[in-house]
C-alpha cells in the first residue's frame, strides 16, 4: 500500500492524535528500522530497534472493521517483528480506545504503564495513553 493510500485510510480512522499525512507516513517508513504490513482496507505501521518493536499505528477503514483485519495485521506485525530480531513489543494506545485495547489484549498485549494526558483531541481536551506490551 502506497502512502498516499495509508493517509487517507488514517484520517478516517483518527481525531486522536491526529491523523497523519502522506509525508509523515513516507518519512516514517523511510527509516531503515520501519516496515509496514497491509491489506487493502487496513495498514499497520511498526519498527524494530536493539531486539524491541513498537506498533507505531494501526488504521483499518472504519467501513471495513470488524472483519478480523485488525487482528491479522497484529499478528502479521508480531511474525515480521520476531523475524526482524525483536524479543518483545510495545505500543500505547488511548485509554477510551476500548475496542483498540480488546484487540490488543486478544494478541497477548499486557497493560505495563500510563502515560498520562499523552493525547490531546481536537477539543484540547487530554487523554491518558496505555502502554501495553508483549514478549515475542
Amino acid at each position: 500500500m502506497r502512502p498516499a493510500e495509508m493517509a487517507v485510510i488514517h484520517a478516517a480512522c483518527f481525531t486522536t492524535p491526529p491523523p497523519w499525512s502522506e509525508a509523515e507516513i513516507a518519512q516514517t517508513l523511510d527509516s531503515a528500522f520501519a516496515f509496514a504490513v497491509s491489506e487493502p482496507s487496513g495498514f499497520l505501521i511498526g519498527r524494530v530497534v536493539a531486539g524491541e518493536a513498537e506498533l507505531i499505528t494501526l488504521a483499518v477503514d472504519p467501513v471495513a472493521r470488524r472483519q478480523g483485519i485488525g487482528a491479522r495485521l497484529v499478528a502479521q506485525f508480531l511474525t515480521e517483528a520476531a523475524r526482524r530480531g525483536a524479543e518483545s513489543a510495545f505500543l500505547e494506545v488511548a485509554a477510551d480506545n476500548l475496542p483498540a485495547q480488546r484487540l490488543y489484549a486478544a494478541k497477548g498485549f499486557e497493560h505495563k504503564g500510563k502515560r498520562r494526558d499523552y493525547y490531546r483531541t481536537p477539543n484540547g481536551a487530554r487523554v491518558d495513553a496505555l502502554v501495553l506490551a508483549r514478549a515475542l
